[in-house]
C-alpha cells in the first residue's frame, strides 16, 4: 500500500508522471527507491542519487584554523549561534554528535544552549552533522558555500595553490559528486545501477547477453557524471577536473558537500547554472 504523498514524493524527485509513479508503486509494493529504479529501466526518469523532501531552513559553516577545518550543517538561521558551534567543535576533539551536544561551555551543554534558542524563537533546531578535516603542510582547503550556507563544499588538494582549491569546491558544491574516483564508489551503488542499465538495455530490444557487454560502457558514463575526478570541469568543459588540478601542479586528496535537508536533486542543476553565470559575471 502506498499513500498520495508517496506519489508526490516520486513525482518530484523522478518528474515522471503522476500515472507512472503509481504504477511504479504498484509493481514495487509501495517502496520509493525500488519504484525509482522501476521508472528508470522504463525508461521514464533518469533520477539516480537518493533523495528525499526539502529542509525548510538551515545552514552550513565552514570554520579553518591552521591546518584543521570544521564542516558543519546546523538547522538554525541565526548566524552568530552557528559560528559558535563551529568554533567550539573545532577547539575540541569530538567524534560523535553527542560529544558535542554533550558538552559543557558557560555551566551548560551545547544540547542546553540549543533548546534556549528553541525557547527563544518559537522554532525547532537541530544539528545534524560535522566533519573535522585536517591537513598537512603540501596540502591547501579550497571552501565554498552558496545560498548564504545553504550548501557548502570543502576539498583539500596537494602541492597547488587555495585558488585552484576553491575552483574545486564551487565545482563540488555545484555538481554534487558522490566519490572522488570510481573505487571509492560502494559495491552495492555499482550492482544497482548495473542492474537499472541492463533492465534500460532490454526495454530498447536488445537480448540478454549483449545487454550485459552493453552494461560496462554505460557504467563508464556513469562514472563520469558521480566521480568528481572524471566529471567536466565547471569552468572548462575541455578538462576534466582532474586534468584542472594536475595542470596547477595539484592532485585532489579529499572533499566534503554539505546540503541544507535531503531532496535538493531538482536545485542542483539551476544551481549549476547560477555557479556558471557567477564566472560569467
Amino acid at each position: 500500500m502506498f499513500k498520495a504523498s508517496d506519489v508526490k514524493d516520486l513525482r518530484e524527485r523522478t518528474g515522471a508522471g503522476m500515472l507512472d509513479c503509481k504504477k511504479a508503486l504498484e509493481a514495487c509494493e509501495g517502496n520509493i527507491e525500488k519504484s525509482i529504479d522501476w521508472l528508470r529501466e522504463k525508461g521514464i526518469s533518469k533520477a539516480a542519487k537518493k533523495s528525499g523532501r526539502v529542509a525548510a531552513e538551515g545552514l552550513c559553516e565552514i570554520k579553518t584554523e591552521g591546518n584543521k577545518t570544521d564542516f558543519v550543517a546546523q538547522n538554525e538561521e541565526f548566524t552568530s549561534f552557528v559560528d559558535y558551534l563551529a568554533t567550539t567543535i573545532l577547539k575540541n576533539d569530538f567524534k560523535t554528535n553527542e560529544e558535542v551536544l554533550n558538552y559543557t561551555d558557560g555551566g551548560e551543554t551545547i544540547n542546553d544552549k540549543i533548546v534556549s534558542k528553541i525557547a527563544k524563537i518559537g522554532e525547532k533546531i537541530d544539528f545534524r552533522r560535522f566533519e573535522k578535516i585536517e591537513k598537512k603542510d603540501n596540502e591547501v582547503f579550497g571552501a565554498y558555500k552558496h545560498m548564504g550556507g545553504r550548501i557548502g563544499a570543502l576539498v583539500v588538494l596537494s602541492d597547488t595553490n587555495e585558488e585552484v582549491a576553491k575552483d574545486v569546491a564551487m565545482h563540488t558544491a555545484a555538481m554534487n559528486p558522490t566519490a572522488i574516483v570510481r573505487e571509492d564508489v560502494p559495491n552495492e551503488v555499482i550492482e544497482r545501477e548495473s542492474k537499472v542499465i541492463k533492465e534500460q538495455v532490454m526495454q530498447e530490444g536488445k537480448p540478454e547477453d549483449i545487454a550485459e557487454k552493453m552494461v560496462t560502457g554505460r557504467l563508464n558514463k556513469f562514472y563520469k557524471e558521480i566521480c568528481l575526478e572524471e566529471q567536466q570541469f565547471i569552468k572548462d568543459n575541455n578538462l576534466s577536473v582532474k586534468q584542472y588540478v594536475e595542470n596547477a601542479g595539484g592532485k585532489i586528496v579529499s572533499m566534503v558537500r554539505f546540503a541544507v535537508g535531503e531532496g535538493i536533486e531538482k536545485k542542483e542543476e539551476n544551481f549549476a547554472e547560477e555557479v556558471m553565470n557567477q564566472i560569467k559575471g
